[in-house]
């Protein structure tokens, strides 16, 4: 199974622990053994948004903001190919179609941001998509997709299963109210709809629930399923 895996940054390296780094590669290590192929993309998370706040306390563009973000997360793509025992490329790929090069030669793939005005959920989608990938994971820190932000609505439900075009209408819906936060941007779930992609979005603080995913087991999460 070809497979891209989103980690974010506040999942892989909330504090820059080194043993959950290597937790999470132990895990990536693990898919490859089984014969999946792999590609990852890094999130900054909070790490990334000290250096923004502090950028944009010093006059920085949107643009350049965007730039320092997409930096942290590089770097915590290197910590992440630092941990790995399985055989990958010596530095972040800086766009999806190294990164699809990199995996026809058998390699695992690590990334992080590429260009300023995409986050890494939508960097995940299209890699997912130049991949022809068979599952895209999303490890975050909430346990799927829910009708409303869970942090701003106590009634929020989550959802178990969505479509592509499901997922889009609640994402648009959440994004559209002023302060909450989608698990997966609506880019990234657009990019999903026109590509039909399977996707899982789940709580990744446990990386063992990645592999998980990946066996096709039952995972709190929110399953998209392409409409037969």
């Amino acid at each position: 199974m070809r497979v891209v895996v989103s980690i974010g940054g506040s999942v892989l390296a909330p504090d820059l622990e080194p043993d959950r780094v290597a937790a999470h590669a132990g895990v990536v290590d693990e898919l490859v053994a089984d014969g999946h192929e792999v590609a990852v993309v890094v999130g900054g998370g909070d790490v990334a948004r000290r250096y923004i706040g502090t950028a944009r306390a010093l006059g920085a563009t949107e643009y350049d903001l965007d730039a320092v973000g997409i930096d942290v997360t590089r770097l915590n793509a290197r910590l992440l190919l630092t941990a790995l025992e399985s055989s990958a490329i010596p530095e972040p790929a800086e766009d999806p179609e190294t990164a699809r090069a990199s995996l026809r030669r058998g390699e695992t793939v690590v990334m992080g941001g590429t260009v300023p005005g995409h986050t890494t959920d939508a960097v995940s989608a299209l890699l997912a998509e130049t991949v022809a990938a068979d599952l895209l994971v999303y490890a975050t820190s909430v346990p799927g997709v829910y009708s409303a932000d869970p942090n701003e609505d106590d009634g929020a439900e989550r959802h178990d299963r969505l479509t592509p075009s499901e997922l889009v209408d609640t994402i648009a819906s959440i994004e559209i109210t002023a302060g909450s936060n989608a698990p997966v941007d609506l880019l990234a779930a657009k990019v999903i709809e026109r590509s039909g992609l399977r996707a899982v979005v789940l709580d990744g603080t446990d990386p063992e629930r990645v592999a998980d995913a990946v066996a096709g087991e039952d995972v709190d999460g929110t399953g998209v399923v392409p409409d037969e």
